[in-house]
């Protein structure tokens, strides 16, 4: 696939097709600042024909025999899987993560289509007896109905099959707005799921220069039934009272300030392991990357050394080039964002172990970078990093370290090291996360229900949880006569 055979339309009601006047936006490539190519960029009346088109589609489509569906979600599986270095490619070229990581990232966007092509099927109710006598109860689920799904640029595909695939496998027709940083490989989802069969109508991407241009006619016509978004808690608690006129339903994965607790009897060499997959996974630029590590004071300088040995390790570069395992952030305000917040560290009495700076040339990159002695009142302890950058404080006991973790607003996840089998349930049934990684620096699996709770939102992707989003249930009271 060369970028020339991207899709750089619109996919409106399964056609492409140009925006309403034509206009267009660029997309570039973060590893060098360079043009990849434009994109057309969604006007209002797309944004009215997409809408009307899912309604239109919607009554067919909840009536299509969940085989069907199944089916053809498992066909886009395939073809995701036929074809992930094309894949991987391409987001590369437009998100900066290195091959590596977009290739693992293709198997795990497609997984959430094989696994809902298979819970397509198994979407059951039950029949009951009224304890009273009388009458019988049956219960059914049926789909919402029309969604809009609001995507983010860090995992331009996992984060549209984690919201597609159970939304087709409920029998919802939808709305895309991808991030207009890495709209391509949605589009390109877009088509392969054409090519698996996916009826006109079901499905349109937008990608847009103005999230509000396609949110907020979405929200306003009550015949559009859930958003599900992922993105900022700011822009989260805007769209919950947007939805709240109309009651649509709502699922939210909003930011996160994971805490990794280490205690003195965990395996050394599998903590630092755990700590650079949590911190390094996509730069750094991941709502379940680790933001603080709490480390217990009697292994805290070694485990410091460790880290710092370890994040130096990685070689940093174009996410296209061999062996590079740490690309560019997004763009230059992200990196502006971690500069600022190491810089305010630093200020207040913080030290660099490594990196601590952004590195010359083009681009938009950052060194790993380890911080020991951080402050409690040093800003990258409180807000999101979404970089490189590991901030290390000290504990002293198992009550200070939950307390550290839980001191937070947000609560998407934490990690766990510890030997002691005792402390891990404990500890993890402790904080007031929605996740818990437990002696390990990986959490996502597309059969597991993600999610968070307080301020990093609510309601759950993946897992048999995940369909549950997408549909309604209906109680009917059958009268039945006891005796003939």
């Amino acid at each position: 696939m060369t970028l020339d055979g991207v899709p750089h339309q619109l996919f409106l009601a399964g056609q492409w097709r140009d925006s309403a006047d034509d206009s267009r936006f660029g997309v570039d490539d973060p590893g060098n600042g360079q043009r990849l190519c434009e994109v057309s960029d969604a006007q209002d009346g797309d944004v009215t024909e997409a809408i009307e088109s899912a309604v239109a589609a919607q009554s067919e489509w909840a009536a299509t025999p969940p085989r069907e569906r199944g089916e053809i979600l498992r066909r886009a599986w395939q073809l995701m899987t036929d074809r992930a270095d094309d894949l991987a490619r391409l987001m590369t070229l437009e998100m900066g993560k290195s091959l590596d990581e977009s290739k693992a990232e293709v198997t795990y966007a497609a997984e959430y289509f094989r696994w809902f092509s298979e819970e397509a099927v198994r979407i059951d109710g039950r029949y009951a007896r009224n304890p009273a006598g009388g009458g019988r109860m049956l219960v059914t689920k049926q789909p919402v109905g029309p969604c809009v799904l609001v995507t983010p640029w860090n995992f331009p595909l996992a984060m549209g099959t984690r919201k597609i695939g159970p939304a087709l496998a409920a029998g919802c027709t939808m709305i895309v707005k991808p991030a207009q940083l890495t709209p391509l490989s949605m589009l390109n989802l877009a088509g392969l799921l054409k090519e698996a069969g996916l009826p006109d109508g079901v499905l349109s991407v937008l990608p847009c220069t103005s999230a509000s241009r396609v949110v907020n006619p979405a929200l306003a016509d009550p015949r559009v039934r859930k958003l599900s978004f992922t993105g900022s808690t700011e822009v989260g608690r805007k769209l919950v009272e947007q939805c709240a006129p109309n009651l649509q339903r709502m699922s939210m994965e909003l930011g996160g300030n994971a805490p990794f607790l280490m205690f003195e009897d965990a395996d050394l060499d599998a903590a630092v392991q755990g700590a650079v997959t949590a911190k390094m996974r996509n730069n750094g630029e991941s709502c379940v990357a680790a933001n603080r590590f709490h480390v217990h004071s009697s292994v805290a300088g070694e485990f410091v050394r460790r880290l710092t040995d370890a994040m130096s390790s990685l070689r940093v570069g174009h996410g296209t080039e061999d062996g590079v395992q740490v690309g560019p952030l997004i763009n230059s305000d992200q990196r502006d964002k971690v500069v600022e917040l190491v810089d305010d560290a630093v200020s207040r009495g913080a030290r660099v172990t490594t990196g601590g700076k952004p590195l010359d040339g083009d681009g938009w990159f950052y060194a790993p970078t380890v911080l020991t002695d951080v402050p409690p009142d040093a800003r990258i302890l409180r807000e999101e990093v979404f970089g490189p950058v590991a901030p290390v404080t000290t504990f002293e006991d198992e009550n200070e370290a939950v307390r550290l973790a839980n001191d937070t607003e947000f609560g998407l996840v934490g990690y766990v090291f510890t030997r002691d089998v005792d402390r891990a349930i404990r500890v993890g049934e402790r904080l007031a996360t929605g996740m818990v990684g437990l002696n390990t620096g990986l959490v996502s699996n597309a059969t597991a229900p993600f999610g968070g709770i307080k301020a990093s939102g609510f309601g759950r992707e993946g897992g048999a949880e995940g369909i549950e989003e997408y549909l309604e249930v209906k109680y009917m009271a059958l009268a039945i006569a006891e005796t003939p």
